[in-house]
């Protein structure tokens, strides 16, 4: 299991010692939550602090738009160059065309699903895709309790997955750790997304490496 920590939980008054804490304790990824206070409650980063994240880490930007105009958002984050650049489908009018968009970026393209958005909805856009992100919490504010439903989500997407793109990842976010990641690995599940289980840890390396099982 592959293991992005969620800098949503960081110290945003020790942004720099956190990000390089959790890249120095073996994460994976870093994800990052970009909001915009309108396709959800809440307004979190935008491009000078998430470059500021980028100088600072090591492993690769994963970042997830919970944003109304994706478009915009892709052209101010793409001169980063994030591994991958998420957005939700249930905001976008044309997936497919901004796939092909962050694509042409050098970017992983990847879309998310809300929690009550069947895995259907991408079977004409797995084949297309590097990732996909199911929301394991209803998206906007950190440390939420892990939706049960999203494992039997997961176990539909990783069979629809491994017949149209095996090479497509799940990655999951929301309410994460150490009790339930046994249950989204059998599910099919290549990455988690955590906040509040690592940053709140006393000890970041063993918080991770109890993800990557």
């Amino acid at each position: 299991m592959l293991v992005a920590p969620s800098v949503l939980s960081a110290d945003f008054g020790n942004l720099q010692r956190d990000v390089e804490a959790i890249c120095e304790a073996g994460c994976d990824f870093v994800h990052v939550d970009v909001m915009d206070g309108h396709f959800v409650p809440n307004l979190t980063i935008g491009p000078v602090v998430v470059s500021a994240i980028a100088k600072c880490a090591t492993k690769p930007l994963d970042i997830h738009l919970m944003v109304e105009n994706n478009t915009f958002f892709v052209d101010l984050f793409a001169p980063l160059k994030p591994e991958y650049i998420s957005f939700h489908i249930e905001e976008e009018k044309h997936p497919h065309r901004l796939i092909q968009k962050i694509r042409s970026l050098g970017i992983k393209p990847a879309i998310v699903l809300n929690p009550h958005t069947p895995p259907e909805t991408l079977e004409y856009l797995l084949g297309d895709l590097d990732m996909v992100l199911l929301m394991s919490v209803n998206p906007g504010f950190g440390g939420q309790s892990f939706i049960d439903s999203v494992i039997p989500k997961a176990k539909k997407l990783s069979a629809m997955r491994d017949k149209i793109n095996p090479n497509c990842l799940i990655e999951v976010d929301g309410g994460v750790n150490n009790k339930n990641v046994a249950l989204l690995k059998e599910a099919g599940v290549d990455i988690v997304v955590a906040g509040s289980y690592i940053f709140n840890h006393t000890n970041k390396k063993e918080a991770i490496e109890s993800l990557q099982i």
